[in-house]
């Protein structure tokens, strides 16, 4: 598994089934403005690989290659807006979403 940097900059996962309910929402609603949309649990991208390996029993190494330069240091989005407005926040936990993916892939 390949992780840039040392791996501290951090990323919001949210899964699928959430994201679509999320643009449901908005797209049911007179909002005309951006709406953020996503999961404010951040982590970090070795915390993530660190999670894939033990979810799935993997024994791959992590690869540290070099940081691109325009690599986003953090990601987090600001969901009060959602809350507020679509009454929306996600409702899968990552450890869910990552085992209902790899389920996915392992029967393909």
């Amino acid at each position: 598994m390949t992780v840039f940097g040392k791996g501290s900059q951090t990323r919001s996962f949210c899964y699928v089934s959430d994201l679509v309910d999320g643009l449901y929402r908005l797209m049911q609603s007179d909002e005309r403005y951006p709406v953020n949309l996503g999961n404010p649990r951040e982590m970090t991208i070795l915390e993530f690989a660190e999670e894939i390996r033990r979810l799935t029993v993997s024994k791959s190494e992590i690869v540290f290659e070099s940081l691109p330069q325009d690599d986003p240091q953090q990601r987090q989005p600001d969901i009060t807006k959602a809350r507020t407005l679509l009454g929306w926040e996600p409702q899968v936990k990552l450890e869910d979403g990552l085992k209902q993916t790899v389920a996915y892939f392992r029967s393909l």
